[in-house]
């Protein structure tokens, strides 16, 4: 029935691989997968060459390989990976600035842009809107994060739709290939998220403006809130990429900023991470990345929480 799409969806893919665009390979074959019925061959050829290029473009080897590495290898593609993120960090304004096209471009959506408007008016009446406007904005470029990393896995999804008192949502319309990437994705969001409320910070810093750090300390707070490790949150997300052991460290992280900055959401995002440690199913292989990530976000969300309330106020 679909021979002919298949054909050209496949030609697609090639061309993309061969020109070094993996993120259109990817979407190229995963629209090739919505075509064909889940239990056929060329189905799982397909999903096959799909986790293949999404590993590709993570830098990752194949699963083969990867167990011929040696542990001192491993460790070194741990450290590199936090050497890689810590410089993500380093450079958050900068980051911002790179991907202010796709900011632009996600306020061309009709859905986006007018539930956007209806949350900022809802926020208006409480708050007023100098507080709102940066309260749609902060959740704007933290969906925008997951719309990121969307494209760049080529899969399909709506755009971001405000709902006030909630905050956005992003439905997928495709999947992930595995754990990695839908830890990726989710992550991705508080990543951006934190982008945003380093910037208000930095505003806050140079003019004293308490506007400014209600902002930043709104961004701060509401990311850190994601990365709790259950159901859809993005932490529950990246959780599912860590083993067992990982999510001990993780715990342990989380416990060592409560005592440090005395932040009290700290502790439920601690007690749901020691419950999955103990309890919930966990992953098999580690994810260095993804501990790294999680373990920087929560880092410096915290600090940035903490740091964000003028001293008076704390």
């Amino acid at each position: 029935m679909h021979a002919d799409e298949l054909k050209r969806l496949a030609a697609v893919a090639e061309r993309a691989t061969q020109a070094g665009d993996r993120s259109a390979a990817l979407a190229a074959w995963r629209e090739a997968l919505d075509l064909l019925p889940g239990d056929s061959t060329q189905h799982h050829m397909v999903s096959a060459r799909v986790l293949q290029l999404s590993r590709a473009l993570d830098g990752q080897q194949e699963p083969q390989a990867a167990t011929q590495t040696s542990r001192l290898g491993k460790g070194a593609a741990g450290l590199g990976a936090l050497g890689a993120l810590l410089l993500k960090f380093k450079f958050a304004l900068l980051f911002l600035l790179t991907k202010a096209k796709l900011l632009l471009l996600g306020l061309t959506k009709a859905s986006t842009f007018f539930t956007m408007l209806l949350s900022a008016g809802v926020y208006w009446t409480i708050w007023g809107w100098k507080f709102a406007l940066g309260v749609v904005l902060s959740i704007y470029v933290h969906e925008m994060g997951h719309v990121q990393a969307l494209q760049r896995y080529g899969i399909k999804a709506t755009a971001p739709m405000f709902i006030p008192g909630v905050g956005a949502v992003v439905r997928l319309k495709q999947y992930p290939a595995d754990r990695r990437e839908d830890a990726r994705v989710g992550l991705a969001g508080p990543i951006w998220g934190l982008g945003a409320a380093a910037v208000a910070y930095a505003v806050y810093r140079a003019t004293g403006s308490g506007i400014w750090g209600a902002i930043a300390h709104f961004g701060a707070w509401v990311n850190l809130f994601n990365l709790l490790p259950v159901w859809q949150l993005d932490g529950g997300r990246g959780f599912r990429a860590l083993t067992r052991g990982q999510r001990w460290i993780a715990a342990a992280l989380i416990g060592s900023m409560w005592l440090l900055t005395g932040e009290g959401l700290l502790v439920l995002v601690g007690l749901a991470a020691a419950a999955s440690a103990g309890f919930s199913e966990a992953a098999d292989q580690p994810d260095p990345t993804i501990l790294a990530q999680y373990g920087l976000l929560v880092i410096v969300l915290s600090l940035l929480s903490w740091s964000a309330v003028p001293a008076a106020a704390r």
